[in-house]
């Protein structure tokens, strides 16, 4: 196996003096009590070197800052605990000062992506949807940084993990999965809706995920089914080196992921680094924060246990076994259809490059125990997959549709207990 780990981090050895270098140079250059600052083309050599520092530098896990909400027209503080720590995943709850409602707030569990990104990826979901519920969220953990005493963690145990969260949650919670932890929610939810258990989920609401990766193929898909399954265990499974926690543990390092999707639109990042230059060129400083904002979230990735990488190769992109209703969790068949309570929404993107149309709908057919009335679906126009989760159009255009749902969600709820009473 190639040392490509090893040799990564032999080249952000030599790289770090250099990234820290042209930090210094850039402030040298740009800060109004250096001399330096008031030379002729001082602008152009502070940001030359402060663009060589961030393509150098290395980006750690982002912070949260989601100090205070608006509920209800007030700003609330939030405070941020783990109700639930797991080898590989944190259960966090963003606890807020007062609530929307007298009676207090629905939960919903947010399961965000294990797929080479910090949850905090869904800043922006977590603060719109704090405006009016009760947040919880998984928080991944750089497999890294988990030591090899901890085992092995395959795609079973990611569906285990969210059949606990939900019982930690709940009862009367609405789980939200955004992209790759559609597939394991629904196998949860459908698991505990076939072992007729307590504290089944009100709703589901799947966002951009790949249920049935065979519609509608996005060059993600491409890759995952061009080529045997052989490839990613020989080519794309490393080793973690000596200097972390979790030091032999084999992974699918964070840095191939991010070099994924660069290679994704590389000349989308090219402009948008050239951008990023000009502004700081012309004083345009919003944009230019705007830019940090972005990659330091975009360039900080982390490392993929190599079980669950490559369960998901397999059962997911390559054999389609949810689909096929061919999928087996520690021996139990996953049935959709055994869910009969907890209403579905299913959300797409028009311009979604990542999941393709019809992918994520796919749920809507395989939970065919539903009544129509309880299965919605909608597509996002004008988003592509970032959108459907992060910025206006889902501040403006996808939450409400979610803030709809769990509120009619909730009346059907109150109107079945009046009758039962």
């Amino acid at each position: 196996m190639i040392m490509l780990y090893q040799l990564h981090e032999l080249t952000r050895s030599f790289i770090a003096p250099m990234a820290s270098f042209t930090e210094i140079g850039s402030s040298l250059f740009s800060n109004p009590f250096s001399p330096y600052t008031y030379l002729p083309l001082s602008k152009n050599i502070a940001a030359g070197f402060e663009l060589f520092h961030r393509l150098g530098k290395d980006y750690e896990k982002p912070q949260w800052n989601i100090d205070t909400v608006k509920v209800a027209g007030k700003d609330t503080p939030i405070s941020i605990n783990t109700v639930l720590a797991k080898p590989f995943c944190n259960l966090i709850h963003f606890e807020r000062g007062h609530s929307k409602h007298p009676d207090g707030d629905p939960k919903v569990l947010i399961v965000a992506p294990l797929s080479g990104h910090h949850a905090t990826l869904l800043r922006d979901t977590v603060r719109t949807m704090l405006t009016g519920y009760d947040v919880f969220i998984t928080d991944w953990v750089d497999a890294r940084m988990v030591p090899l005493s901890k085992g092995p963690f395959h795609l079973d145990d990611y569906v285990d993990y969210i059949r606990e969260f939900i019982r930690k949650v709940g009862p009367d919670m609405h789980i939200m999965s955004v992209c790759q932890p559609t597939v394991p929610v629904l196998a949860a939810v459908s698991l505990m809706a076939s072992g007729k258990e307590a504290g089944m989920p009100k709703s589901m609401i799947m966002m951009g995920g790949p249920i049935d990766t065979r519609l509608s193929p996005t060059q993600v898909n491409s890759l995952a089914y061009s080529n045997p399954f052989s490839w990613f265990e020989n080519r794309l499974i490393h080793v973690v080196p000596g200097r972390y926690p979790g030091a032999g543990r084999k992974v699918y390092p964070g840095f191939l992921q991010h070099a994924g999707f660069v290679a994704m639109n590389p000349d989308k990042h090219m402009e948008s680094h050239y951008d990023f230059y000009m502004n700081l060129m012309s004083d345009q400083l919003s944009e230019a924060e705007h830019h940090r904002r972005f990659y330091d979230e975009y360039n900080a990735v982390l490392d993929l246990p190599a079980e669950y990488y490559l369960d998901t190769i397999r059962v997911v992109f390559q054999d389609h076994l949810l689909p096929k209703g061919q999928w087996d969790v520690r021996g139990q068949r996953v049935k959709p259809a055994d869910i009969h309570h907890t209403r579905l929404l299913t959300i797409e993107g028009e311009n979604d490059d990542i999941t393709g149309h019809g992918q994520t709908e796919a749920a809507q057919k395989l939970c065919s125990g539903l009544d129509a009335k309880d299965r919605k679906h909608f597509m996002a126009k004008g988003c592509g997959h970032y959108g459907i989760f992060s910025g206006s159009k889902w501040r403006k255009q996808v939450f409400p549709v979610v803030d709809a749902f769990i509120s009619e969600t909730e009346a059907a709820g109150s109107d079945r207990n009046k009758a039962a009473a």
